[in-house]
């Protein structure tokens, strides 16, 4: 349901132009889309096997959210099931409105039984996202759904229209309890690798059933492809057509074909597919990447009126880990396309901007009384009994949480790591690189809440300074998530100009589960409604602020 509300209200004339008198200007708000959701468990059977999974409406994936840019989206979200829950917006910068978030570390949960409105703006933003429960391993139990955000009207897109605009959802996916995979983490056991992968919510051959898309000959489609997994990179392919990249989490990108693509775990992208071939039914196909045991699942796409099942060659994925890394290197921002603006993206020339600090983040690995953590920099984060965010506002960090704990380089010796909410500052609206290193065998995927940053460059080994003769400084993509290699490095660089508490952390959900998370603090020195809003009026409370008086407004803008 989609409704455009005012701020105007009156009865008479008379009463009007009071309200005009004293309110200045009279401006409508932007318009509105609705949703409740009634959040439970069901059964699906799923690889094969019947299994508990969190479902939205009864729906698995969940419903897709479908709006324009700074649309008011508006979830009231019913907790029916046995243990709190959260949802986080993927990609969604939530400017000035970090409260809406939704992790542990900005918001207290949903109690079972009750529920909650989240209210939040695609302000100024464009693209293909998702959402999912952010609470412990909640995500490994489905909870999932598409965002698309289209362009207002009026802003020009650098492509026709498509025939339709398919939300491709691919992931791996474990047959193990969600409750019992934390479980394992806990007592320090590993849950191994993932015993297939899914496609929309469905896998093995219940995924090629029936078609998942139809197409008619002639036209043109647009596909968003988001790996919701935990743990695997993915390659995504179309047996018998290309695929021209147009969008990447947000940006316009550079036009350019390819026969497969690499979406790691958190990453999202769109693809136009030209329906110019023989009519038939073709698979639609995505593989592990880099992982033993390779798991893939293969869905239909059926051309109007056909009765021609799919040839048996399903095209193999690419191999090795230069493929991938030079497909990575051919992405570039379209620099004359508008995205949520008219103006052009590369109107932003953020390689021309001063480097004010740089974070070197190590992803740090070990043991704590025999159980595996994760960190960074020897830091390993676990979360407070009361929410950073509502801490920090109320002005009660004393027994919660200690600012920058951790340092901006890795620690000389990698010595025992510690167990403590991991929150750094960061000067508002100052020009930041962060570098991530990955010292481990694996890959890992990170992401920054409330931003998308650029992605400048990436390489093999430790990090030095004399890498940024590498970086992309003209058209890196820019994004909200970016792959890291193993034994690799990668740097990114973005003004901290959006004011809360976000949460930087690694996709792949183990890691993130043990522990590599932080939050970042940027407060707005003018502590003004100008560049933070108040904590919402229906803000849950938990922990050392429930009772405490609200803290004084932010001042006017």
């Amino acid at each position: 349901m989609t409704t455009t509300t005012t701020r105007v209200a009156a009865a008479a004339a008379g009463v009007l132009l009071v309200a005009v008198a004293l309110a200045g200007v009279v401006r409508g708000e932007d318009p509105y889309v609705f949703f409740d959701w009634k959040v439970t468990y069901g059964t699906k059977t799923l690889l094969d096997a019947p299994q508990k999974v969190i479902l939205i409406n009864g729906e698995f994936p969940g419903p897709r959210i479908n709006c324009s840019s700074n649309n008011n989206i508006v979830v009231n979200v019913f907790n029916e099931l046995d243990e709190p829950l959260l949802f986080t917006w993927n990609g969604m910068q939530h400017r000035k409105n970090s409260w809406q978030d939704g992790l542990p570390g900005t918001q207290c949960p949903i109690a079972p039984g009750t529920n909650f409105t989240y209210k939040w703006q695609p302000k100024d933003q464009i693209g293909s996202f998702f959402y999912f429960p952010s609470i412990g391993m909640q995500r490994a139990a489905g909870g999932y759904g598409g965002i698309s955000v289209v362009s207002r009207l009026l802003i020009p897109v650098p492509f026709d229209p498509p025939a339709d605009d398919h939300m491709v959802l691919v992931g791996d996916w474990y047959v193990k309890d969600h409750a019992a995979m934390a479980k394992m983490l806990d007592s320090g056991k590993n849950f191994g690798r993932p015993a297939g992968v899914l496609i929309n919510g469905k896998g093995g051959k219940d995924a090629a059933a029936a078609p998942m898309f139809t197409v008619e000959a002639g036209k043109t489609y647009r596909l968003r492809v988001c790996n919701v997994g935990i743990k695997a990179s993915l390659n995504f392919r179309i047996q018998g057509h290309d695929m021209k990249l147009v969008e990447m989490e947000g940006s316009h990108t550079l036009q350019d074909m390819y026969d497969s693509l690499d979406v790691h775990v958190g990453q999202c992208l769109s693809v136009l597919v030209d329906a110019d071939q023989k009519p038939g039914d073709y698979y639609m196909v995505a593989s592990t990447r880099f992982i033993h045991d390779a798991k893939s699942v293969s869905a239909v796409i059926r051309y109007a009126g056909s009765n021609t099942p799919p040839a048996a060659n399903v095209p193999e994925p690419p191999a090795g880990w230069a493929w991938s890394v030079n497909q990575w290197r051919s992405f570039r921002w379209n620099l004359t396309a508008s995205a949520a603006r008219p103006n052009p993206q590369g109107s932003y020339h953020y390689g021309q901007i001063n480097i004010t600090r740089t974070i070197k983040l190590l992803i740090s690995r070990g043991h704590i009384d025999g159980k595996l953590r994760y960190g960074f920099n020897g830091v390993s984060h676990v979360d407070a009994d009361t929410p950073l965010k509502l801490a920090e506002y109320f002005n009660v960090t004393d027994g919660v949480f200690r600012y920058n704990q951790m340092s901006d380089v890795p620690p000389a010796v990698n010595g025992p790591l510690h167990l403590v909410p991991n929150v750094i500052t960061a000067e508002f609206r100052t020009f930041i690189e962060v570098v991530f290193e990955n010292p481990e065998k694996s890959m890992d995927s990170v992401h920054l809440d409330g931003y998308a940053f650029f992605a400048a460059g990436m390489g093999p080994g430790k990090w030095t300074p004399a890498e940024r003769k590498t970086y992309n400084l003209l058209d890196a993509v820019s994004r909200h998530s970016v792959q890291v290699y193993p034994r690799s490095w990668t740097a990114i660089m973005l003004t901290f100009d959006n004011a809360g508490m976000w949460n930087v952390r690694s996709n792949i959900w183990e890691r993130h589960y043990l522990g590599e998370q932080l939050y970042i603090s940027v407060v707005s020195p003018a502590r003004s409604l100008r560049d933070e809003y108040n904590m919402p009026e229906n803000g849950l409370r938990c922990g050392k602020v429930v009772g405490l008086p609200l803290p004084p407004s932010y001042l006017p803008a």
